[in-house]
């Protein structure tokens, strides 16, 4: 068993519960309420913003070019091509870039991107990837179970995103990030080695509870 594919074990009933969270159901069959889904764009499109300098500190900490040269690629295709989705929804809901970019974090939000930072900035390079590592595998796995039965219809008011996140290409990122992982653990110590569970099983929760915060519509009680 390949480290990334323990990570992936300890944290299988985190995964599980999200494929049955009512929001990613709503999601597939197109029942979200449009106002539920624009405030998860808004969100994610702020979390981005993060997940790009989780990447560029990735970057920074590369030990050769080639490992390097990927996560600037990263940065960038995080910043374009998913940013792109967003501002496309945005554009549908005649908001401006700047609108969406001062989009208040909601408090799960807020604290999932600390997390991130404080791994990217105190942790290895292995600890930078696992962190993030969540994120793009727990949607290329969400995106290929919501298109286990065919390509979203047409009509489907969220055929684009279904299509971004169960796509090949997206799925060659979590594989990457995988790889990377399982390379940094082979020379990582024990003490490494538990910081890189502990992070991934907190960026998993996070990712349950992104959705739930969207569902929800969190804001901040007082």
């Amino acid at each position: 068993m390949t480290f990334s594919e323990h990570l992936r074990q300890l944290a299988d009933p985190i995964w599980k519960a999200q494929l049955h969270h009512p929001f990613v159901k709503a999601l597939g069959n197109g029942t979200l309420p449009q106002q539920t889904f624009q405030y998860y764009i808004l969100q994610d499109a702020r979390y981005l913003e993060e997940l790009a300098k989780v990447f560029a500190a990735g970057a920074a900490k590369a030990e050769d070019k080639e490992t390097a040269i990927r996560f600037a690629q990263l940065v960038e295709e995080t910043i374009i091509v998913e940013r792109g989705l967003h501002e496309s929804y945005g554009k549908q809901w005649k908001l401006t870039a700047q609108q969406m970019q001062t989009t208040p974090l909601a408090p799960t939000n807020y604290a999932y991107c600390r997390h991130m930072r404080s791994v990217a900035q105190t942790g290895t390079l292995g600890e930078i990837t696992v962190v993030a590592l969540p994120c793009a595998w727990v949607y290329c796995e969400v995106g290929q179970h919501l298109l286990r039965k065919g390509p979203a219809k047409p009509s489907h008011p969220y055929r684009e995103w279904l299509a971004l996140y169960g796509s090949p290409e997206f799925a060659k990122v979590a594989n990457w990030m995988r790889s990377l992982v399982n390379r940094c653990a082979k020379h990582a110590g024990k003490g490494e080695k538990a910081r890189m569970e502990e992070a991934f099983l907190i960026s998993s929760r996070y990712e349950w509870m992104f959705w739930d915060m969207a569902w929800r519509k969190e804001r901040w009680p007082v």
